[in-house]
């Protein structure tokens, strides 16, 4: 606010007189009317209920299985086996078996997943050393404070990586067989590249920097995570790029989920050779599996999932959905609105009574 030049006392905080400061600028306001309200009323439910309708269809072009195999076929055993965290060392196999009655055409994806783990808990979210998983390698030895008690181990060696998020990897292993007519069992191949983000892999997530060492060198001096059965630098024996701080199976078990139900990317069907050229052909199909992953101490379920992706994403129903809700609530209240406007208001008659 200005001030009245030479003069003193309650005139001096009297706004100047202009038309911005007297609020004498021209303006627009807008008379809403039943002509024109209404109108928008309906338009806006007509595009929320066609954009309902188009997700709606485009998310059922997906195809999806899910196999719920915590205590299934010959995984009960495991099951009971992994109850006695005395066998933790033990190794358990298993077998599912999962039917395909129509073609996956196109890129398939398998997924594994997991029932009321709660990786969004804040202290379980803070428990890691990002520094360290950076590569950084004073990081390395010297963890952070937020990694405890998986900073260190029972012998005193800095543990890396630190924290309960990379204590806790998913370390199930799957191979999946497809059972045709006419031979005997096919390996499916999964490429187990690229499941990543970029940024994650290329940027959050960085092995530190050899000088001419081995990787097992520079790790020399550190532990693995107590419920690990072997170092960060052997994580993936068949791919020696694929060890370390940038093993993909941590990296993506690494980006916490954001609700209890969750899905991650486990590897990606490849299309090279037949009779996967085409997608994922219909038939009987097993699953054999590396039982590690214990479940019942949070009461929690596993899961595998076989999907096709289109644009939009996987089999997701809460978007359409939505919107179409949003459309019928948006048309219901147009027409309450219109039965009120046509009895009381189409010609000014009655607004006051």
């Amino acid at each position: 606010m200005g001030k009245v030049k030479g003069k003193s006392g309650p005139l001096a905080r009297r706004p100047d007189n202009s038309a911005f400061k007297q609020q004498r600028l021209p303006a627009w306001t807008p008379m809403l009317t039943a002509h024109t309200v209404l109108p928008s009323f309906y338009f806006m439910s007509l595009i929320c209920m066609l954009l309902g309708v188009w997700l709606l269809l485009t998310v059922q072009t997906t195809k999806e299985i899910k196999l719920d195999y915590t205590d299934a076929g010959t995984c009960n055993m495991c099951f009971e086996k992994r109850k006695n965290a005395s066998n933790a060392a033990q190794t358990c196999t298993c077998r599912v078996i999962l039917p395909v009655e129509k073609p996956f055409k196109g890129d398939v994806f398998f997924y594994y997943g997991l029932r009321n783990f709660h990786q969004n808990l804040r202290r379980y979210m803070d428990s890691r050393d990002d520094g360290q998983m950076v590569g950084r390698k004073n990081n390395l030895k010297n963890p952070s404070v937020y990694c405890i008690p998986f900073a260190k181990d029972q012998k005193g060696k800095p543990i890396a990586p630190c924290g309960a998020v990379a204590n806790s990897i998913f370390n199930d292993s799957f191979t999946l067989m497809y059972h045709s007519n006419n031979g005997a069992p096919v390996p499916v191949p999964l490429l187990r590249g690229g499941i990543t983000w970029y940024t994650d892999k290329n940027v959050k997530f960085r092995n530190p920097e050899t000088d001419g060492l081995t990787l097992a060198q520079v790790f020399n001096g550190t532990g693995k995570p107590p419920y690990w059965q072997k170092p960060v630098y052997e994580l993936d024996p068949r791919d020696p790029t694929n060890n370390g701080f940038i093993n993909e199976d941590l990296i993506v078990w690494m980006r916490e989920a954001a609700f209890p139900n969750f899905k991650k990317l486990y590897g990606v069907l490849n299309r090279a050779n037949p009779p996967f050229t085409n997608g994922l052909p219909k038939g009987n199909y097993s699953i054999d599996i590396q039982y590690n992953f214990p479940v019942q101490y949070f009461r929690g379920r596993k899961e595998v999932v076989v999907t096709t992706l289109t644009w939009f994403g996987g089999q997701n129903h809460f978007l359409p959905i939505a919107y179409l809700v949003t459309s019928s609530l948006i048309l219901l209240i147009a027409v309450v609105l219109t039965v009120l406007w046509w009895k009381f208001g189409k010609n000014g008659k009655n607004m006051v009574e």
